[in-house]
């Protein structure tokens, strides 16, 4: 009853609006102008590159600034990569099933090793999360544009998110000191717990990866990445219990964020109106990723699913079906990985004393 209150109780306000204003403007602009240019098929490389603003949430503009900036390098490097493995099947002739057990592989790597950057850059939030989500998302889609176009939009979003980030300067009143962050000293305790951590997310997401993968083929249903990306937010926490709390409240998210999903989609919204939905859910999202998690979920998932359906057009009935499958799947994985070590521990201490 006390982790069924936890998951539902919100916590209070600390001026939660500045952060999501500045993300929703930052996936707005960039995306309103593709609409103007009638340029769609570069959206979802826009909207990673705003991923660059949920960083450096409440730091100083200096510090903020810094935090932004390494984060923004990161995704950019994230986002050449997947686009460049988007191109593997036709430069290396494979079959589909080949290419699509190769980017679960590859995903999974990267979930590892940007959970260590991420760690050894001291970024918050932490994990690779948007990152598996960047890799994958971009890989899997069918019909590239010019890596250099996509490339470009990914600069410019990015850059555009970090004058977003200082912009408030030019108010004498919400003017903080540009100081420098301090130089990162790691200390051996925390460069073993950046490598365990890495470990986790290779494990969560490749778990994941292949189950959904192998599940997919099967019983025909697709997007395996989207339980990847599920299966590594229980590994996000300080207890067991808070850990297992975001798996769970992942799931119900989910479901309710795809019934927000449905109407929205029966509106048959224009494109412009598509990206004000958007904004207003990165708003949302941002709004409540700190303070509720199950109620962030609500707003993220309608976000997530729009911005490929703005890319690649597909049926909504099956974007819905595989969305919630697919996160049953990847948070139950990563349930399973937070707990196994405890009862791995368990385990081994009966055997020793019998």
């Amino acid at each position: 009853m006390k982790m069924l209150a936890e998951m539902f109780s919100i916590a209070p306000a600390n001026k939660d609006h500045h952060p999501a204003l500045r993300c929703a403007v930052g996936v707005f602009v960039p995306l309103f102008i593709l609409v103007l240019l009638g340029r769609l098929d570069l959206a979802i490389f826009a909207s990673f590159g705003a991923f660059t603003g949920i960083y450096g949430r409440g730091e100083p503009h200096g510090i903020r600034f810094a935090l932004q900036l390494r984060a923004g390098l990161l995704m950019l490097l994230v986002i050449l990569l997947a686009a460049l493995a988007a191109r593997m099947e036709a430069a290396w002739g494979l079959d589909v099933p080949t290419t699509t057990w190769l980017l679960v592989l590859a995903t999974t790597v990267v979930a590892g090793a940007c959970s260590v950057a991420i760690s050894w850059l001291r970024l918050r939030p932490a994990g690779s999360l948007f990152h598996i989500f960047a890799f994958a998302a971009i890989a899997s889609i069918p019909n590239q544009p010019p890596l250099w176009q996509g490339m470009l939009v990914s600069v410019l979003t990015t850059g555009f998110c970090l004058l977003i980030g200082f912009s408030s300067r030019v108010l004498p009143s919400h003017r903080t000191p540009w100081a420098r962050p301090r130089p990162i000293r790691r200390t051996p305790d925390e460069k073993r717990a950046a490598w365990l951590e890495g470990f986790g997310y290779l494990v969560a997401a490749g778990l994941a990866g292949a189950l959904a993968t192998w599940a997919g083929e099967r019983l025909g249903f697709g997007h395996n990445y989207w339980a990847m990306v599920a299966a590594v937010v229980p590994l996000v926490g300080h207890t067991t219990r808070h850990r297992v709390r975001r798996g769970i409240q992942r799931i119900i998210g989910t479901i309710l964020g795809l019934v927000i999903l449905a109407g929205i989609v029966l509106l048959g919204l224009q494109p412009w109106q598509t990206v004000l939905v958007m904004a207003l859910c990165q708003f949302g999202a941002e709004m409540f990723i700190i303070r509720q998690y199950l109620l962030a979920q609500v707003f993220v998932t309608p976000l997530a699913l729009i911005s490929t359906l703005l890319v690649v057009p597909s049926a909504p009935g099956i974007l819905l079906r595989d969305r919630i499958i697919e996160t049953v799947i990847g948070a139950a994985v990563g349930i399973a990985v937070v707990l196994a070590p405890g009862a791995w521990r368990r385990v081994r201490q009966r055997t020793t004393t019998a």
